[in-house]
């Protein structure tokens, strides 16, 4: 079964403008993800889908210089852009990344699909800690290509067509939602976020010796570093 990654990304954030090219010990968030993503086993394409505006060029570029699967399509209706992607580059399953988890866990996606493929749901997630007890940032979430041609095309409110997986959440008796807990004690942290939403989430990585190829549980070990000062 054919399995692609629809990684949405943007430079027009307004709580942290521009940060998917800000940079994380001189490496661009984007860049994270892009290596991270790819020590995948279990997926099999991955696809950015970005804005066809003029402020996201420069991401466009960059992706581009790194031979990335890119779809451009609209800034506000990320459903249609999401959709297209996954329509343009075609599998089985669609996995959404967030271009806001730059220490996104590839074993940890590669679980959630093996999940996903074992259970007759229509959708699986571990990206944060609701009914699981998942970090916040190192997951993703999953539906079939077939579910998500459904919400596309149901889904009408500008709300639904902005947070493409919230027609999901707010109709639970149309789709079966299911999630799972982590296989290690010490990957159970509920209590953390690794995401990078705000100014002050990326400054507390100003001066980490972090990398790409970090494992984890060394990822984990710096937050709880951070939040005992």
């Amino acid at each position: 079964m054919k399995n692609i990654a629809v990684i949405q990304a943007r430079m027009g954030s307004s709580r942290l403008p521009g940060k998917a090219l800000l940079r994380i010990n001189n490496i661009p968030i984007i860049q994270w993800i892009i290596e991270r993503v790819g020590s995948c086993e279990k997926l099999d394409d991955v696809v950015f889908a970005i804005p066809d505006t003029e402020k996201d060029n420069q991401l466009y570029e960059f992706l581009y210089s790194k031979g990335a699967n890119i779809f451009r399509g609209s800034e506000h209706d990320v459903l249609t852009r999401f959709h297209s992607a996954a329509t343009k580059y075609p599998a089985e399953n669609v996995i959404r990344i967030c271009a806001d988890n730059p220490f996104i866990d590839p074993r940890t996606i590669d679980e959630l699909i093996t999940f996903f493929e074992s259970r007759k749901c229509d959708y699986a997630y571990n990206h944060i800690p609701r009914n699981n007890c998942y970090p916040d940032g190192i997951g993703a979430e999953i539906v079939s290509f077939e579910i998500l041609d459904k919400i596309n095309n149901e889904a009408n409110t500008n709300e639904y067509r902005e947070h493409i997986f919230n027609f999901i959440w707010d109709n639970p008796d149309i789709f079966e939602i299911e999630t799972f807990n982590p296989s290690h004690k010490w990957m159970m942290r509920p209590d953390i976020r690794l995401d990078i939403d705000t100014r002050d989430d990326y400054d507390n990585y100003s001066d980490c010796d972090l990398s790409p190829d970090s494992d984890i549980k060394d990822i984990i070990s710096y937050k709880d570093k951070i939040l005992s000062f």
